[in-house]
């Protein structure tokens, strides 16, 4: 049964600045590579990315003055096919962290076996700082700006944090207006109605859930005596910890950015609203307690799923950490340094390029459907993903199965490094 987190006051500890994306993975591809007998040179390509871009936006705003935005786009590999990455809009947008989570991109598309590389981008904005029309106006610019970078068979953007299927939309319009006919190739995350995937925002979170099942099941727990708490009860975390729910586990705490709520009973997960779907609905919510997000993170729980933002699981709070299992729901929540003392612990972590891989995974579905012009059912979209998650599962489960020394990140990571290490070493190198 779970916990709350002492309140007892501990002595305040200064905390270490998180290192960059780009540093992470970085180091994450030469403890992968240091378990492959593969050719050191292709991991040296593979640290850097192939191409960043960098662009200007200015933006009328809606009372006459301007403003410049910075905007980025990441490219780290093709050898498998085109770029695939999301655009995301936030202050804290950067080169090193497109460059970092375009290699997440890169090693998550091969793990789940998907015909692509790896992309990342954004603009350098707070979202809610603009209105509607400026954010579509701030979209069409940015589709203007990358308009020689992406395309359907070239690099394939997607929602990602402060963007959604409408700001796919508007820039699917853009690029198509500049291209002169209609590409719905162009992104994926749109509207259903303009070849947008059914599923397509619920899929990051239903992949989250198979794989936390699974692992689940792997240790020989039984998930209707399995306790979870849900960091982001956003698209992601609301996903997952409702078809956990429905599948037996008991959701014992949910956050949104302002605050977290507890129940050791359980939560009833389908009425508590989500954060995308109406702000503060979780932190307002009438529970038998309230925590703060980070207090969330410390619950004795079975299972804990950071699925807000990275960086929540560091150096300095790990030692809090009293879950007996890790799923990442978002993309890079545990630092390196905490993953090693969760490693010594013995705690599994999950890691994001398996468990949250359902959005590009039905991104490859919609890819699918746009550039043959025929949509698929909800229910083939599911039984799809479903199947696509397990196969994937399965090919990291028996890799760390045969080695002793391998993390289940490590796992991760050696699938799909060797993929790209094949595909590399089958093509070659432009002389």
């Amino acid at each position: 049964m779970a916990t709350a987190p002492e309140t007892a006051e501990r002595p305040e500890e200064p905390d270490a600045e998180p290192e960059s994306a780009v540093a992470t993975a970085r180091r994450q591809l030469e403890r992968a590579a240091a378990h492959l007998d593969i050719d050191g040179n292709v991991v040296e390509r593979l640290k850097h990315p192939r191409r960043v871009s960098r662009v200007s936006l200015p933006l009328e705003r809606d009372d006459g003055s301007v403003t410049v935005y910075t905007g980025y786009r990441a490219q780290h590999d093709s050898v498998r096919g085109p770029y695939k990455g999301g655009l995301r809009y936030h202050p804290e947008v950067s080169e090193d962290e497109c460059v970092g989570l375009a290699m997440w991109m890169t090693w998550k598309c091969a793990v789940m076996d998907l015909p692509f590389g790896g992309a990342k981008g954004g603009v350098v904005v707070d979202p809610k700082d603009l209105s509607s029309g400026e954010k579509e106006r701030l979209t069409r610019r940015f589709a203007q700006e990358l308009r020689a970078d992406v395309g359907p068979m070239t690099d394939i953007p997607a929602p990602d944090m402060g963007t959604d299927p409408e700001t796919m939309g508007w820039f699917m319009d853009a690029y198509s207006m500049q291209e002169g006919e209609t590409t719905p190739g162009v992104v994926t995350g749109k509207p259903p109605v303009i070849g947008g995937s059914y599923g397509r925002e619920e899929a990051p979170g239903r992949s989250v859930a198979i794989i936390t099942r699974e692992a689940v099941d792997y240790y020989d727990w039984d998930l209707t005596d399995t306790t979870v708490a849900v960091q982001g009860f956003g698209s992601v975390g609301a996903n997952a910890a409702r078809l956990l729910d429905e599948w037996g586990a008991t959701v014992v705490a949910v956050s949104d950015v302002d605050g977290a709520i507890y129940d050791p009973d359980g939560l009833d997960t389908n009425d508590v609203m989500g954060h995308d779907e109406r702000p503060g609905m979780v932190s307002g919510y009438d529970a038998p307690e309230t925590l703060s997000n980070e207090a969330l993170l410390e619950l004795d729980v079975d299972v804990l799923i950071p699925a807000a933002i990275g960086n929540v699981v560091t150096e300095s709070n790990v030692a809090d950490v009293r879950a007996d299992m890790v799923v990442e729901g978002a993309n890079g929540p545990t630092t390196f340094a905490a993953d090693e003392i969760l490693e010594s612990r013995g705690v599994p972590v999950i890691p994001d390029i398996l468990a949250n891989a359902g959005g590009v995974t039905v991104s490859y579905f919609e890819w699918l459907q746009d550039i043959n012009r025929r949509s698929w059912s909800l229910e083939r979209v599911n039984q799809e993903l479903e199947t696509e998650m397990l196969a994937a599962w399965d090919d990291v489960r028996s890799t760390f199965d045969r080695s002793d020394d391998l993390s289940w990140r490590d796992a991760a990571y050696v699938v799909g490094l060797q993929r790209v290490v094949d595909a590399h070493t089958a093509r070659g190198l432009w002389p």
